[in-house]
């Protein structure tokens, strides 16, 4: 059925690490060999042994118009045409950054660099220049990034590949990272009551997307609102997922949580790499060479992914998100009640354009409980559905995504594998 596949992975098995460049990818927690994809359209995905797929990873979340949307296309095709990398400055950047700031509360000036974990660590390394403290703290299962920092209990293929600690991260540099379970406001206080006067910031995803789909519990992230204000430390909101996927103007618009700084990715890049990180003009100004916080990055700007982001925002921001929220949650409702239906513990959890299934009836509301999941029924769940054609993440601890392109069809297509689903 993969023979294509099968045959690449084990070429690449030769040429690179694991036989491929990012961990999750290689499928092994489910017992599969990774899909090598030739082609993807819409909310579907081809792969080089011919067979499509209901795609419900969309690249870990940046194609939330779905896949080679022609007005994105047509953007990096002109971009292309002008040259692919300057190393200097382009009118599109500043259009983007425009868009970023229009849409984002919270966000006075953005910064532009290429990667999630590139925004990541350059806005602790902004708080800690701001505040002249090291502390930071973080929620266990939270990924935010392969940064050293924030490899200390961390959630996406960390937790997938069961990796213990940090290895290669010398234990003084994550010495400073403090830990606190998701949604667990006492235990946030009680850091900050032991070590609130060396912590630079609090870095949190208002919606866990990296342990699965965890959603933040009514009074958690104000709670950290006040508890960063009380104690002088910077509130981080990583929306490097959330961002433009949750609505317009991503997590901190929606739950009205107002952020010192923000990171970005995925969405704004419209699936080429970006990252960006903004916030308050104060902050920001701090940066280099307006201030004295150092960060840079050759490719920063990068005029064509520059290009796919502002077509697609322009998009976005005309987009029905409520129309699509509806579909998904009605989308996630019955999946879970097919499951259901087979005597499995279940439960398909949604928000926005995202869904998770967990088997487990226990209430998902951090990484202690989504690990009590049965892993074997997702790794069974996980393979019928994609001899079914339907393409999941390959990892329990990764939220689905879904896109203004899926259609009913594709919904229903999906439903229809899950009732043929065997345990």
């Amino acid at each position: 059925m993969y023979e294509a596949s099968q045959t690449l992975f084990e070429q690449a098995l030769k040429l690179i690490p694991g036989g491929v460049n990012s961990p999750v990818r290689a499928c092994r927690n489910v017992d599969s060999i990774p899909l090598f994809i030739k082609s993807a359209a819409g909310g579907r995905i081809t792969s080089v042994d011919g067979r499509t797929f209901i795609d419900f990873v969309l690249s870990w979340g940046p194609m939330l118009l779905g896949h080679a949307h022609p007005e994105v296309t047509r953007a990096i095709h002109e971009a292309a045409a002008n040259g692919t990398s300057y190393g200097a400055p382009c009118e599109a950047e500043v259009e983007l950054a425009r868009l970023v700031v229009d849409a984002l509360p919270t966000v006075e000036m953005v910064r532009m660099v290429n990667s999630g974990t590139e925004a990541t660590m350059s806005a602790l390394r902004l708080a800690r220049g701001i505040t002249g403290r090291a502390k930071v703290l973080k929620c266990i299962g939270c990924y935010h990034g392969h940064a050293d920092p924030f490899l200390a209990a961390a959630g996406s293929g960390v937790a997938t590949l069961s990796i213990p600690g940090t290895p290669g991260v010398p234990p003084a540099t994550v010495a400073d990272t403090l830990l606190a379970p998701y949604n667990d406001l006492a235990a946030v206080t009680q850091l900050f009551e032991a070590y609130g006067q060396d912590t630079a910031a609090v870095i949190v995803e208002p919606v866990a997307g990296n342990m699965g789909l965890v959603l933040p519990q009514p009074g958690f992230l104000e709670g950290l609102r006040s508890l960063c204000d009380r104690h002088g430390s910077l509130l981080i909101f990583d929306e490097v997922i959330t961002g433009f996927r949750v609505g317009y103007g991503g997590a901190q618009q929606r739950f009205n949580i107002a952020p010192d700084l923000t990171t970005l990715g995925k969405i704004i890049g419209g699936g080429l790499p970006v990252g960006a990180y903004g916030g308050k003009a104060e902050y920001m100004q701090r940066i280099a060479p307006a201030g004295d916080v150092y960060q840079a990055g050759t490719l920063s700007g990068n005029p064509l992914a520059m290009a796919a982001g502002i077509a697609t925002l322009r998009i976005l921001k005309h987009s029905d998100y409520a129309a699509l929220e509806t579909r998904v949650a009605a989308f996630a409702k019955e999946l879970e009640s097919i499951l259901a239906g087979k005597g499995v513990p279940v439960q398909a959890l949604s928000l926005a354009s995202m869904f998770c299934v967990f088997f487990t009836k226990e209430k998902i509301v951090d990484f202690a409980s989504v690990k009590k999941a049965d892993l074997a029924l997702f790794t069974s769940f996980y393979k019928q559905m994609r001899d079914a054609g339907v393409y999941l993440a390959p990892a329990a601890f990764e939220a689905g995504m879904c896109s203004f392109a899926h259609s009913d069809d594709d919904f229903n297509h999906a439903l229809d594998a899950a009732k043929k689903v065997k345990f």
